[in-house]
C-alpha cells in the first residue's frame, strides 16, 4: 500500500535496496554480492513459476475456482480424509459454532512435530505513516528486517476517509490485502475495480505493471492486513492478474478450540482455492483458552507469525506470551507449535512461504532483481511503455477521473 505522485515526480523512497544472501536483511546496491545466490530445491508439491497463465484483456478478469485455466496447484500435502468447510461472515467473527471434521484423527489436526519451530526474532510493529494520511504497522519492510525471503511489506493497516492510497504503481511482485474491519474500494487502470469487504481477500500479481488506488468505502475506519509476496525472475513480466474471494467462501474449520481460516495453502483439512504462484501458505488462527495447537509448515520454508488479539505462547511452551501487533520469526522446523493460556482467545495469522533465493532490488513499489531492471521500470513508469501504457491517461474517480 505505497502511495506515489504522478510521474515525473515519483517520491519513492530512498536507498534502494538488495537482499542479502539470507533473505533477512539488506545492503546498498553499490555493494557487492560476494557470491552467487542459488535457489534451494524446489519442494516436491511446487510449481516452479508454472503454470504459465494466459495474457488478459482489459478489464482485468477475477481468476475465479470456475474460471482457473487449469486445476489450482497447492503447496502443501493434503489428507486423504473427506474435507468440510464452513464459511465465516465479518470482520474477526469466528462463529461460535463451526462444522468440525469428527472422523479426522487427532493425529492429522494436531500432528506430532518432529522438529517443532521456535521464535528466534520477534519485535513489535509501531505505527508509521503511508499512502495520503493513512496509518499502518509494518512489520516486514521496515529498518529492523527489509526483506524476509519470499516476503516484501507486511502491513497491519487502518485508514478512514478521505485518507487513504490513492493511485500508486506496482511492478514484480504480488500483494495481498486481507480485511479484518470495514472495507476498502480498489480501482485499477484497466478498469477494474470492486470493494474488498471485511472478511474478503484479493490476490493481486502486478507482474510487469499496474497502477491502482486503494480507499476506504464508507463511513468508519477500515482495518485489514496487506502482505507483499516476491515473484520469481521468470514471473516478475507476467501480466497482471486478480484472484477475489469472499469472506463466504474461504474454506475454515474448528477442532478442540482451535478455528482456522485458509487463505492460501491447507489446514487440518481443508484448502483454499487460491492458486500461489510463490509457494505460500497464509492461515488465520482463533485459538481459544487452553487450547493447543500444532501446524506443519514445510521444512525448506521460511515463516513468520503476526498476532491480531489476544496472547499466545509460541514455539516452546516455557516462553512468554506474546501480545498484538508482534512479529515472530520462526526458525527451521517441521511446524509451530502454540499455546492460549490466557482468558481471552488468541487470534494470529501463521504465513510461509518457498524462498526464491534470488537477488532483490527494490525502489519503493518496484521489486526487480537488479539494479539495471529498477531503472528500466522507472522509465517505463515515466514515458508509459512496456505494461504502463494506460497509465498516461487515467486517473481514478477519486482522483477525478472518469
Amino acid at each position: 500500500m505505497t502511495s506515489t505522485h504522478r510521474p515525473r515526480d515519483l517520491g519513492l523512497p530512498k536507498p534502494r535496496i538488495k537482499a542479502t544472501r539470507d533473505g533477512q536483511g539488506f545492503v546498498p546496491l553499490t555493494e557487492k554480492v560476494k557470491s552467487p545466490i542459488t535457489k534451494p530445491p524446489q519442494s516436491p508439491n511446487s510449481n516452479g513459476g508454472d503454470p504459465k497463465l494466459p495474457p488478459i484483456k482489459a478489464p482485468l478478469p477475477l481468476l475465479s475456482l470456475s474460471q482457473s485455466p487449469q486445476p489450482i496447484r497447492l503447496h502443501l500435502p493434503l489428507s486423504n480424509k473427506k474435507k468440510q468447510s464452513q464459511t465465516i461472515h465479518g470482520l474477526s467473527e469466528f462463529p461460535s459454532s463451526v462444522q468440525t471434521e469428527d472422523s479426522m484423527a487427532e493425529t492429522e489436526i494436531s500432528p506430532v512435530l518432529q522438529e517443532p519451530r521456535h521464535v528466534v526474532r520477534k519485535f513489535q510493529a509501531r505505527p508509521q505513516h503511508e499512502g495520503d494520511g493513512a496509518v499502518v504497522r509494518r512489520s516486514i519492510g521496515r529498518f529492523e528486517l527489509k526483506y524476509f525471503d519470499p516476503f516484501l511489506v507486511l502491513d497491519e493497516f487502518s485508514v478512514a476517509a478521505p485518507a487513504g492510497f490513492p493511485d500508486h504503481p506496482h511492478r514484480g511482485f504480488e500483494t495481498v490485502t486481507y480485511m479484518l474491519e470495514g472495507a476498502v474500494m480498489h480501482e485499477d487502470f484497466e478498469g477494474h475495480k470492486g470493494t474488498i469487504k471485511a472478511g474478503d481477500l484479493q490476490w493481486m500479481t502486478a507482474g510487469r505493471g499496474i497502477v491502482h488506488s486503494e480507499m476506504p468505502a464508507g463511513p468508519g475506519i477500515s482495518k485489514g492486513l496487506q502482505l507483499w509476496v516476491n515473484l520469481s525472475s521468470t514471473n516478475k513480466m507476467i501480466e497482471p492478474r486478480y484472484q477475489e474471494i469472499q469472506s463466504s467462501d474461504i474454506a475454515c474449520m474448528a477442532k478442540d478450540g482451535v478455528e482456522v481460516r485458509v487463505i492460501a495453502g491447507e489446514s487440518m483439512g481443508v484448502q483454499s482455492p487460491v492458486y500461489t504462484r510463490t509457494p505460500t501458505m497464509y492461515l488465520d488462527f482463533k485459538v481459544r483458552q487452553s487450547a493447543h495447537l500444532r501446524q506443519p509448515i514445510p521444512a525448506t520454508w521460511n515463516s513468520f507469525v503476526y498476532v491480531l488479539e489476544g496472547e499466545g505462547v509460541f514455539g516452546s511452551e516455557r516462553t512468554a506470551p506474546v501480545g498484538p501487533h508482534h512479529l515472530l520469526l520462526l526458525g527451521q522446523g517441521d511446524g509451530l507449535e502454540v499455546w492460549n493460556k490466557c482468558s481471552k482467545p488468541l487470534r494470529f495469522v501463521l504465513i510461509g512461504g518457498e524462498p526464491l533465493g534470488e537477488p532483490v532490488a527494490q525502489l519503493g513499489p518496484f521489486v526487480m532483481n537488479t539494479e539495471e531492471e529498477i531503472d528500466r521500470t522507472i522509465d517505463d513508469f515515466q514515458f508509459y511503455v512496456n505494461g504502463f501504457e494506460k497509465a498516461k491517461h487515467w486517473r481514478s474517480e477519486g482522483m477525478g477521473g472518469l
